[in-house]
């Protein structure tokens, strides 16, 4: 019996040997790094709990100026500013992870749950004052023009506020989406009591958005253009928070309002029905409601089907009708950037649908050509691995996941030394040598996922190369939920 596992054991590394890029991927410690990054990007009062020991306390004063507390959340990416409207994106797809996988999680579920409550701790608080909502804490100008440790910002934490005359319904509805996917997590993992708390708020934030409809655009352009402008219009936001405040509350008025309003908004939602990410959810609300038409608790009439069908065909390798293209490793390529929160975010739909669509009969067809179950979830684990370090280079794209990983990441605490070991303040401008220095960074952001190589499978690991250097929170959250889907898997 020792001989023959000896000999499987052989075979395995020559076969990996001889392929160059077959890795087998430790999908349960990329989870566990994963969640851990979001300790990282924490802004506020950090608990004692707090295992990315170099970060500390920061922004402890966000929003007094208004007279309300807005400590909390996450920093976005590499700066020091909390932009609410990808925040509440990440929030929902983590959220989205755990009640899809959350079971799978292991001890990790803890974490993961930790992770969605401190962006719905924050979520409370920029949403407790009636007809108002917190959109943004941080001058980004400002703070962009430094190089500098959260610890010790110094720039204005201006507050950016939208309202019933300054509307901001994007921004508004995805955080009403967030705190409504937040409540299925917590109703599935045993904290009902704070689960009925975020369904209650997320349908007065929706209601809000709902009635007081334009972009925050035109009311506070000058903090989130160019960074986080909307560029897809509101009206995806309002279907997305009405479809998971439906799911979450199971009242028909969201049902009859997403129905009502594919109608309504239909220019718009056809316009962008292959797009997914925090800009735009027209993808993500076909596939989370065809759920329920291939259950059949909803009437197949609906368009819900037929637009995630041709969101598929429009993305796996096999289909005739592809509309992406695929570096020459296999990383998924859109729009003409090469960078990760497309293959993650995307990722997690193909994979989510692939799920769906496992007890049902239905059939996507791409023109002639069957796309089967077992291909998407085949697509979905070739850019997780290529992510992880599948790829020409032998690059694991998650910091501290591997032995090769990006060193010289875009993050101002990354790059910067920690208090342990600079206790004075670093000044806005006295951070730059560190930014342009090419020694590797201080602080491992361990879990971090970079923008990624380019189009050709290259990377230089430059920290000045934000496009490809920078981590963000709405690259590495999909990843949580698609992660503990290929750890399950791989135990069996």
């Amino acid at each position: 019996m020792m001989r023959k596992l000896m000999y499987m054991v052989i075979v395995l590394v020559l076969v990996s040997v001889s392929s160059g890029n077959v890795i087998l991927h430790d999908y349960g410690d990329a989870l566990a790094k994963t969640v851990l990054f979001f300790e990282g990007q924490r802004s506020g009062k950090l608990p004692a709990t707090q295992r990315l020991a170099w970060r500390k306390d920061s922004a402890l004063r966000d929003g007094l100026d208004k007279g309300v507390d807005l400590t909390g959340g996450y920093y976005d990416a590499g700066d020091n500013v909390k932009y609410n409207f990808p925040m509440a994106f990440s929030t929902t797809m983590m959220a989205w992870g755990v009640i899809e996988y959350g079971k799978t999680m292991g001890p990790e579920l803890v974490h993961a749950l930790e992770a969605v409550r401190w962006s719905t701790d924050y979520f409370l608080k920029a949403t407790a004052t009636p007809g108002v909502v917190y959109a943004q804490v941080g001058d980004p100008k400002a703070d962009h023009n430094c190089w500098q440790r959260p610890e010790d910002i110094d720039t204005p934490r201006t507050v950016y506020v939208v309202s019933r005359n300054a509307p901001g319904s994007e921004v508004a509805a995805e955080i009403a989406a967030a705190l409504a996917a937040g409540s299925l997590a917590f109703r599935a993992f045993g904290d009902k009591v704070y689960a009925k708390v975020l369904l209650k708020r997320a349908s007065e934030v929706f209601q809000f958005a709902d009635k007081y409809r334009g972009s925050y655009n035109d009311s506070i352009g000058e903090g989130v253009c160019p960074f986080y402008c909307d560029y897809s219009g509101y009206q995806d936001e309002l279907l997305w928070g009405a479809a998971w405040l439906y799911i979450a509350s199971k009242k028909n008025l969201y049902w009859n309002y997403v129905t009502q309003n594919m109608i309504n908004f239909k220019p718009q939602i056809e316009s962008a029905l292959f797009e997914f990410g925090w800009d735009a959810k027209h993808a993500g609300i076909n596939v989370l409601l065809s759920k329920l038409v291939l259950n059949n608790s909803m009437e197949a009439s609906t368009p819900f089907l037929s637009y995630a069908d041709s969101f598929i065909c429009s993305l796996v390798p096999d289909s005739p009708t592809k509309t992406v293209q695929f570096s020459p490793g296999g990383l998924l390529i859109k729009q003409g950037v090469c960078d990760l929160q497309h293959a993650t975010a995307l990722s997690f739909l193909v994979l989510a649908y692939a799920r769906y669509l496992k007890k049902s009969p239905h059939l996507i067809r791409c023109n002639d050509k069957i796309i089967t179950q077992t291909q998407l979830v085949g697509f979905t684990k070739q850019q997780v691995d290529y992510i992880l370090g599948s790829n020409p280079l032998g690059m694991s794209y998650m910091v501290g996941y591997g032995s090769k990983y990006p060193r010289r990441i875009h993050h101002r605490a990354s790059s910067l030394p920690s208090l342990a070991q600079h206790s004075d303040h670093i000044a806005c401008k006295a951070g730059t040598p560190y930014f342009l220095s090419a020694a590797a960074n201080p602080n491992e952001l361990t879990g971090a996922v970079v923008g990624g190589p380019e189009v050709d499978d290259s990377f230089a690991d430059d920290r000045v190369d934000a496009s490809k250097s920078e981590p963000t929170t709405y690259i590495a959250a999909p990843l949580v939920g698609l992660l503990a889907y290929f750890k399950a898997r791989s135990s069996h």
